[in-house]
């Protein structure tokens, strides 16, 4: 019989099972600890276990961590890991330093794959394969987290799940590793620390408000107009402007001290316009709050889209400052590596 992994279970499921097997309540409490908060990969190291109980467990369960497989580190101090999954699959974290402001972000991804086919990304090239598990999400985390303290000597300040995949596709286990990251049990890290970014599926964005949800929300908006927007990105022709707009209205409306951000990838000729910046003022307007990135594109293999030009950018975040939208303009990270989102992961 093939066994289970044990990170699957909650804390009431490992209660259970202990009292199945004649042994105290509290044991559970032990062995949680010991997956969670304390990221053991193995029965061995949970050393306040009798050896018989270790042993019990080893045969009953598994645990799958994931495995670096690749790093690179970018001369502006970015870095990319490559993790290998317990089925052979790659995923793919980024580590986004800014010492100046004691901000060190991880960039995680929620699947292997994407099935949204967005034009201009690379984890658009692949199929969507699988969602990862919570403990596969959380383990990006714990591992890039030990990454930036030997680097930087400093933990990490904020978790964007902005890597590859969709997460509002990966609903139950994004969910779940948010559970963790922000539990007493797990990281411990406060919600308003966590973004989560979705190419935009309303439903979904309606749901994590109704669930309760305190992360802060970005949608990949990248043009703020629906015959644009349909071109580039295809949930768009079932999630068009008007119905995502409502959706992050109700998100506001459920959640008023999270973030609502719109990302904005610049692309030359494309939405880089003063035209284009006066649609996004409209529908900034429509959203209380909305802040904007306006980000500098990474180019990808095999794709038609190149980054727009510094001046073109800079007019662009200056009519959008001067009609009050606050508005941040994010130059490229990691030029020199593979810094697109899923390039490494696509490579092989």
């Amino acid at each position: 019989m093939e066994k289970k992994d044990i990170r699957e279970l909650g804390l009431d499921d490992l209660v259970r099972f202990f009292v199945s097997i004649g042994e105290s309540k509290f044991r559970a409490k032990q062995v949680y600890e010991w997956l969670w908060k304390k990221s053991a990969y193995s029965f061995e190291d949970m050393t306040n276990l009798s050896k018989k109980l270790r042993e019990t467990l080893k045969e009953t369960f598994v645990i799958l961590p994931i495995v670096e497989d690749l790093s690179q580190v970018s001369a502006d101090g970015t870095i990319k890991s490559r993790f290998k999954l317990h089925d052979g699959h790659l995923v793919e974290s980024v580590l986004i330093p800014v010492p100046n402001q004691n901000r060190y972000t991880v960039c995680i991804s929620s699947q292997v794959g994407c099935s949204l086919s967005c034009k201009f990304c690379a984890t658009g090239q692949m199929d969507r394969i699988r969602n990862l598990t919570a403990a596969e999400i959380y383990d990006q985390v714990v591992k890039v987290n030990v990454k930036c303290e030997a680097h930087y000597g400093h933990p990490i300040t904020n978790i964007v799940y902005m890597g590859m995949g969709e997460p509002l596709l990966a609903y139950k286990p994004v969910m779940r590793s948010v559970e963790m990251l922000t539990s007493e049990a797990g990281l411990n890290m406060a919600p308003r620390r966590i973004t989560l970014s979705t190419a935009g599926i309303a439903k979904m964005i309606k749901k994590l408000a109704d669930d309760g949800t305190r992360v802060n929300l970005a949608l990949s908006l990248h043009a703020a107009d629906d015959v644009k927007r349909n071109s580039i990105m295809a949930i768009n022709e079932s999630n068009n402007l008007k119905t995502l707009t409502e959706a992050l209205r109700y998100f506001y409306s459920k959640t008023k001290d999270s973030k609502i951000t719109f990302e904005y990838i610049a692309f030359d000729g494309f939405n880089d316009t003063i035209e284009d910046a006066k649609n996004l003022l409209q529908l900034c307007r429509q959203v209380p709050t909305a802040k904007v990135n306006v980000i500098e594109y990474n180019p990808v293999n095999g794709v038609e889209f190149t980054k727009s030009k510094e001046d073109k950018m800079d007019k662009f975040a200056q009519y959008l400052r001067k009609n009050n939208v606050a508005i941040t303009l994010r130059r490229s990270r990691g030029k020199d590596i593979d810094a697109a989102c899923g390039q490494l992961a696509n490579k092989e």
